[in-house]
């Protein structure tokens, strides 16, 4: 005989009833993995539809789809992403000290370049000796 559980919701459940964890998590993957194929069907015999009435209307039906399929995979997606965008914005980062060094190599350099160009004219000019009349 089964003696009843309290779950802490006020709801008296047969210990027979309660899944295993493990056989919940193995129940909702396939459950997924069954809404995912039924959705792609779907979509699938729509787009087919539309495109024999209609080929316009395909990019509407793609937004839809994707609108509605956002909220379920977009913070997987998300985690996915995230080492492609950490690796993407450490480079920019390298990129950008990069550009930084070089361009305060080239200042550098052009202000040397003027630095002789001035002493170059400084030693260039020879000195004019006063015109006396006499």
């Amino acid at each position: 005989m089964h003696t009843p559980k309290h779950e802490g919701n006020g709801s008296l459940e047969s210990s027979g009833h309660v899944q295993a964890p493990e056989t919940e998590d193995a129940a909702s993957t396939g459950e997924d993995r069954s809404d995912m194929v039924a959705t792609v069907a779907t979509v699938a015999v729509v787009g087919v539809a539309a495109a024999a009435f209609e080929a316009a209307l395909l990019p509407g039906i793609v937004l839809g789809v994707a609108a509605v399929a956002a909220p379920k995979y977009v913070p997987k997606l998300g985690a996915a992403l995230n080492p492609l965008f950490r690796s993407a914005v450490r480079g920019t980062y390298k990129i950008g000290q990069k550009t930084k060094e070089m361009l305060a190599e080239a200042h550098e350099q052009v202000n040397d370049i003027v630095a002789e160009v001035n002493a170059e004219g400084d030693i260039a000019k020879p000195v004019s000796k006063p015109v006396t009349a006499g």
